[in-house]
């Protein structure tokens, strides 16, 4: 498996934004955060991570 492919649980993707349950679930709900559901696990790719910093440092104004 690559390390696009790598599928991150939720409490990684706290661990590596520095934010809350709560927030990370917002990210997923209002679809700025790609997601996967495995049976009742919820996955992250790490690519969908990648593409949510991205897009924030984009939109930060100059």
């Amino acid at each position: 498996m690559t390390a696009d492919a790598e599928l991150l649980t939720v409490p990684e993707v706290m661990a590596h934004l520095k934010i809350s349950r709560t927030a990370v679930y917002d990210l997923i709900r209002t679809r700025q955060l790609a997601s996967i559901t495995l049976g009742r696990a919820r996955r992250i790719p790490a690519h969908a991570l990648t593409d949510l910093i991205t897009t924030r440092l984009e939109q930060e104004p100059a």
